[in-house]
């Protein structure tokens, strides 16, 4: 079955020949016609995927407990603004927000919050999901137009919607990878021409067999170098939180999901959501040569649990059926457990901060 945006795709290759793995993965989710985030309606149940935040609200209520913790370690700067960068249909930032007013109405008298979120549609979404705090909220186009001041940010599955370029081993070297057109005329993988700089591969390269993928994030660096610039020349804390792996290494991560299901990534663009994985090392990286500290790297279970995960779900079952407690504990298996199905482990969390403070629940 081919997609409108397929036909568009293979139009322009046959014009101008194949393309980077970066402009398909572009044109995927944000062709202005086609793409997947200006047609659908992605989240929960009837989209192709479910966010940590739709599971239970738990999540959103741990990363508020966090928040609140390090906006009293930073020593309760104010004012203050609360941020979050692609909000989804605005549950996180509801729970979030939820939890802080309870636990410092200090923090939610003091806080503004500012949303980052380029889909019109997904900007009204967020409106009824946030109207008990209307007054608050202001939104955003882009994250360079945020006010000035000492900021909290929260970026829940940011990372891995903003596009990435491959790399494949040939017998010439690693060359960048390139979405062309079979003999039959569908979309598939080729190597092209251009190679890469040895230095930006991992040591395991040289040793790697023919057809090893190698994934490179420029696109990426650069909303991590200017969050992390932000947040040096005013002060704050960022969490980071998204599937991804700890250490820099070889592979093909490059995704499509649709219908809940894992979808073969050339099969229906504009159809299916596309996504790879975060290479965290490389954002931590990033963050240290813009000076900040880095408060933690941990797996989102860990994350959760430390947070005291397992004692808000027991609270929140409290006096309630046998069948409602069966729920919450498993969502809350399903955003801190490990294996098939479970986020505990494939997701990672990254925390950043400035000036350099000890951050529950990491320390120093």
């Amino acid at each position: 079955m081919s997609t409108p945006l397929a036909d568009k795709i293979k139009a322009i290759i046959l014009a101008n020949g194949p393309i980077s793995v970066t402009d398909y993965f572009s044109l995927c989710l944000a062709d202005p016609e086609h793409g997947y985030y200006k047609t659908r309606e992605p989240f929960g149940q009837s989209g192709d995927f479910i966010t940590a935040p739709e599971i239970s609200q738990l999540f959103g209520e741990m990363l508020g407990i966090f928040l609140v913790q390090a906006w009293q370690r930073h020593g309760e700067p104010s004012p203050v603004h609360i941020a979050e960068i692609g909000p989804g249909r605005g549950t996180m930032m509801a729970d979030i927000l939820r939890v802080a007013a309870k636990l410092s109405p200090a923090l939610y008298e003091a806080a503004s919050v500012h949303l980052v979120e380029t889909s019109e549609r997904l900007q009204k979404v967020q409106q009824q999901t946030l109207i008990a705090h209307k007054f608050k909220i202001t939104w955003h186009d882009s994250f360079e137009s945020l006010p000035d001041g000492f900021l909290l940010l929260a970026a829940n599955e940011l990372f891995d919607a903003i596009p990435i370029r491959q790399f494949v081993k040939t017998a010439q070297g690693f060359k960048e990878r390139l979405v062309g057109l079979d003999a039959a005329g569908a979309l598939s993988f080729a190597a092209g021409v251009a190679g890469i700089d040895p230095d930006l591969l991992p040591a395991s390269a040289p040793a790697a067999p023919l057809g090893t993928v190698f994934e490179l994030a420029p696109a990426r660096d650069a909303v991590m170098a200017a969050l992390s610039e932000r947040i040096r020349t005013h002060g704050g804390t960022a969490v980071i939180i998204d599937y991804g792996h700890m250490a820099t290494g070889l592979g093909d991560t490059l995704q499509a999901v649709r219908d809940h299901q894992f979808d073969p990534p050339l099969a229906h663009p504009g159809f299916a959501d596309i996504t790879s994985h975060v290479d965290f090392e490389q954002l931590a990286r990033r963050a240290v040569v813009e000076r900040l500290q880095i408060n933690g790297l941990t797996y989102q279970g860990d994350f959760l649990i430390a947070l005291g995960l397992a004692e808000r779900a027991a609270a929140l079952g409290r006096d309630k059926s046998r069948e409602t407690q069966e729920n919450i504990r498993a969502d809350a298996e399903r955003l801190a457990g490990a294996g098939e199905g479970k986020m505990g482990e494939l997701f990672k969390v990254l925390v950043v901060s400035s000036p350099n403070v000890a951050l529950v629940p990491f320390q120093k």
